[in-house]
């Protein structure tokens, strides 16, 4: 039987219900042997991170244990010195697991649309899958992608079995993640004083209130 690993990257910060909901959504229809989640350490296309690795990785913690969802923390990025690329961690994932193992690589439609962008992004096929979620007004169709990357995910569009027997190559498209947020929005409603209930675990926030993070 193929060990899966579905693997979910991102800044987490903070990490919110778009991410936990990510992840439950392909945690339920892959069945994976583990569900790793990749904080970033300096993500190429961001604008600096707002708080420290140590403070990301206790809150995503917090997120995923109050979701009930099992989760193995991949400190690799934020160990690596230089700016982070998710081909070198896939790089690196394939190369711990071996050349059999399923590795399915996790983004929203937020990200897919941007594909082209990332570095050697072809290349990550040959790594891993990738599963994507649809996000409310983000079109997954042909139409609102790049060319490239559209064509690219025709002909690599797998079923969910492929993803789970075979090492890397595939592209699933799940249409039924409903949870629309981003930590751009979340920290913007921190720093207005505003309730983020509805876009973060409360257990996330009382850690952000407790250490005092995300003010102006």
């Amino acid at each position: 039987m193929t060990f899966c690993v579905a693997l979910l990257g991102g800044s987490f910060d903070p990490v919110h219900h778009g991410h936990v909901a990510l992840a439950a959504l392909f945690d339920s229809l892959l069945h994976p042997n583990q569900l790793r989640v990749i904080p970033a350490g300096n993500p190429w296309q961001k604008n600096g991170l707002k708080t420290s690795a140590a403070d990301r990785v206790a809150m995503v913690e917090l997120a995923f244990r109050e979701a009930g969802l099992e989760i193995v923390i991949d400190r690799q990025e934020i160990e690596r010195t230089t700016a982070t690329y998710t081909i070198d961690t896939l790089r690196h994932v394939r190369a711990e697991l071996g050349p059999d193992a399923s590795i399915v690589f996790l983004m929203g439609a937020d990200q897919l649309q941007q594909l082209d962008t990332w570095r050697d992004w072809r290349a990550l096929f040959d790594y891993a899958h990738i599963g994507v979620g649809a996000r409310p007004g983000y079109a997954l169709d042909q139409a609102a992608l790049p060319p490239a990357v559209a064509q690219e995910f025709m002909v690599r569009q797998g079923s969910l079995e492929q993803l789970r027997t075979t090492p890397s190559g595939r592209v699933f498209l799940a249409e039924t993640l409903a949870v629309d947020v981003s930590a751009t929005q979340v920290r913007a409603a921190l720093q207005r004083g505003e309730q983020a209930n509805s876009l973060i675990s409360p257990v996330v926030l009382d850690y952000i209130q407790q250490h005092n993070l995300y003010k102006i």
